[in-house]
């Protein structure tokens, strides 16, 4: 609240405006409200996707770290059905990986390494599964809030060229910045996204290359010497 001196010695006082995010929702319209409200379906669905996705790769990532010694003794001494079950009780895309190449022993080098390589890809797959949603996201949300943008601005001048061009500038620029609140909210929801999107991708090709080095030390095993 303001406090101003009139000419006469008296105070006048002078209520300050503010805005809220409800206010600036409100008053863009039924189109602002339409587009926010996408944008807010469009932020749930991407940080649904982040937290369902961070984990499950998370406890892809969690590996017993003497497993593969486990497995070298298990296949060093035959016992190829004891490193199976080993591999079939541990939830992890490195154990799949192994057990696929665990019942392909006897066949030839590269058609073990082909199986280990197919399995990997449908481990990839899992991981990276929805993950591209977020992405979308990243790239839809900016230009769906920027429309609302371009709709508020075209509704503001037409009211303006309606009145003959007359209208208060208080209320053409009450109704613009009103209108810029859809591109505000669509690059938070697009931030957010890309955000989750990048740090997911970090997260899962650190899980995919600790599948490959698992799988080429399978491989170096059943080359080493008997």
């Amino acid at each position: 609240m303001l406090l101003f001196q009139d000419p006469a010695g008296g105070e006048i006082l002078s209520e300050e405006k503010t805005l809220s995010v409800i206010d600036l929702i409100i008053n863009g319209g039924t189109g602002s409200i339409l587009i926010i409200s996408v944008l807010f379906i469009m932020l749930f669905v991407a940080l649904y996707i982040y937290f369902e996705r961070i984990f499950a790769i998370k406890a892809a990532s969690k590996i017993d770290s003497n497993f593969m010694n486990q497995i070298r003794d298990h296949v060093t001494n035959g016992k190829l059905e004891a490193a199976k079950l080993l591999c079939a009780q541990t939830d992890s895309p490195v154990a799949r990986l192994t057990e696929k190449g665990v019942s392909r022993i006897g066949k030839p080098l590269d058609d073990i390494n082909t199986a280990i390589e197919n399995a990997g890809t449908l481990e990839v797959y899992k991981l990276e599964k929805n993950v591209s949603v977020l992405a979308t996201v990243a790239g839809a949300a900016p230009m769906i809030g920027f429309l609302g943008t371009v709709i508020g601005m075209i509704l503001a001048f037409h009211e303006m060229a309606s009145s003959g061009g007359q209208a208060e500038m208080g209320s053409l620029a009450s109704g613009i910045y009103t209108a810029m609140t859809t591109t505000v909210a669509g690059l938070i929801v697009g931030i957010i996204a890309y955000i989750g999107y990048n740090h997911l991708v970090n997260r899962t090709d650190k899980v995919v290359h600790k599948m490959e080095a698992n799988a080429v030390e399978f491989l170096d095993l059943l080359n080493e010497p008997l």
